[in-house]
């Protein structure tokens, strides 16, 4: 069975989205050198992507490593976005999906780390858009439980994790954040982000 539900996930990264305005697509977000639209067209990419590594629909979805380009947005963005994200918590809901190995970013996995690697993408890329955008954002304790066991270097699957830079190229080296701080904080920071970026003023 399933070892966790994406459901609440999908549908909060579907709500900022739902928010982010044509004037707000050229803002910069933590992503370095990464404005809002190629924030989001990375979305659509690795929603696509681990829909299909769900469905074990391999080929070029899930072949092509994530740096390979720039990703930008096409006309039918909001809906083809919308579309993933449902599509993605559908195919992880099937307990086949959690089976065997899979495919991601053109590297073969385990399907519970490929799992594991999508929720975390949605909740640091999650935190990136919220924060680029001027929202507020609240991921579940459970959500953000399974990005801190994947990214702390203590974490059974880190290994997994670092053997596969497809996980997610924009990643970056740890920033240091104190142990007593908030989960979220913890994580943002593992993920090589300072959880204290702000947009800069215009």
């Amino acid at each position: 069975m399933p070892s966790f539900d994406f459901t609440a996930q999908t549908r909060l990264v579907a709500r900022l989205a739902d928010r982010v305005t044509e004037a707000q697509l050229d803002l910069p977000t933590p992503c370095p050198e990464l404005p809002v639209r190629n924030l989001l067209g990375h979305l659509v990419g690795l929603t696509a992507a681990f829909r299909d590594a769900a469905r074990k629909d391999l080929g070029p979805t899930t072949d092509t490593p994530p740096g390979d380009t720039v990703p930008d947005l096409g006309p039918a963005w909001r809906g083809d976005l919308s579309k993933n994200l449902q599509e993605l918590a559908e195919a992880w809901q099937a307990p086949e999906a959690w089976e065997g190995f899979t495919r991601a970013g053109g590297v073969d996995l385990p399907a519970e780390v490929a799992a594991q690697v999508a929720m975390d993408e949605l909740v640091v890329h999650g935190w990136d858009l919220a924060r680029a955008t001027g929202q507020e954002y609240a991921p579940g304790e459970a959500e953000l439980q399974v990005s801190y066991a994947l990214l702390s270097p203590d974490a059974d699957d880190r290994s997994a994790l670092s053997e596969q830079e497809a996980a997610d190229s924009i990643f970056g080296p740890p920033v240091p954040v104190p142990p007593s701080a908030p989960l979220l904080d913890r994580v943002i920071g593992l993920s090589g982000r300072d959880p204290h970026w702000a947009a800069p003023r215009r």
